[in-house]
């Protein structure tokens, strides 16, 4: 059984977590908010019960998948021994650095550094390890139970022994991957944030309502989530996020929306809070 390391436990790193549990692998889940990892544990167990409800998994399945699971605040305890180390905190790429300069110092020289960002370069993130041919970018989606891709992007340095380990753990997985050579937003950010962007200026111009964009997009182009509603569940704040890096490397057609910038100020970032572009019944 390989031993996996998730760093951070928000919404892509217990998805992560659960789909790899699921799957075989000895996972142990790190995150310095105690609160944070008692949310994820108790997510993954609901989403656990309902999908053995549901008859997805048997019994068995549910019990391996949670034997599988630890959770820990303290961060050389999670990385003892893994295989791999997947980061999913929040895409600012000083606090990524930060986490793989101590990734670096603690895992074994066999482990392969993965972040799971869906903008940031894995080149200049493997820079500041003394293993870049180790450092690799693994983009999941969300909800990771459900999405069946993998963006698997190749930093300057990555190995190909390297791109290969991870396919690998991507197949074991039940995933599909796609290898993409590095390039700010790699290929489906650079579409999520332009077609996500230019209807969020067609709701600011008036040309449709909130409800109406996303209709369209979903019936004229047969996409299965609009992109307002897929831009709420991802998270208003992490798309500024992401909108501004790309702005930054890629130029004009990436400035972010104002409105975006509006929902953001006014705490509106989507399903986790409640309230978007829409409005949910429930926060997450």
């Amino acid at each position: 059984m390989s031993k996996m390391a998730i760093i951070g436990s928000g919404t892509m790193g217990r998805g992560i977590a659960y789909v790899a549990a699921l799957n075989g692998f000895s996972v142990a889940v790190h995150d310095i908010n105690t609160e944070s990892l008692t949310l994820a544990e108790n997510y993954i167990q609901q989403e656990l019960i309902k999908s053995e409800q549901l008859g997805y998994i048997s019994k068995q399945d549910m019990n391996t998948c949670l034997n599988n699971l630890t959770f820990h605040s303290d961060l050389s305890l999670a990385v003892e021994d893994c295989d791999i180390a997947i980061e999913a905190v929040l895409e600012i790429m000083d606090v990524k650095i930060d986490v793989f300069q101590k990734l670096d110092k603690l895992c074994p020289p066999k482990t392969v550094l993965a972040t799971n960002t869906s903008t940031m370069s894995p080149t200049e993130i493997g820079a500041q390890t003394g293993r870049p041919d180790k450092v690799i970018a693994m983009h999941f989606f969300n909800p990771v139970h459900k999405m069946k891709l993998i963006e698997v992007i190749r930093g300057l340095d990555t190995s190909q022994e390297t791109v290969e380990f991870v396919r690998d753990i991507g197949t074991k997985m039940k995933k599909e991957t796609v290898e993409v050579n590095e390039f700010p937003g790699f290929i489906t950010s650079r579409m999520n944030c332009l077609i996500g962007n230019e209807a969020m200026n067609m709701l600011l111009e008036g040309v449709a309502s909130a409800e109406d964009i996303d209709k369209a997009i979903n019936l004229g182009l047969n996409h299965p989530m609009g992109p307002l509603a897929l831009a709420d569940l991802v998270g208003l704040d992490t798309r500024l996020r992401n909108m501004e890096y790309l702005h930054q490397t890629l130029g004009e057609k990436y400035r972010p929306c104002p409105l975006l910038k509006k929902y953001v100020k006014a705490g509106k970032l989507g399903v986790k809070t409640g309230s978007g572009f829409f409005h949910y019944t429930e926060a997450k």
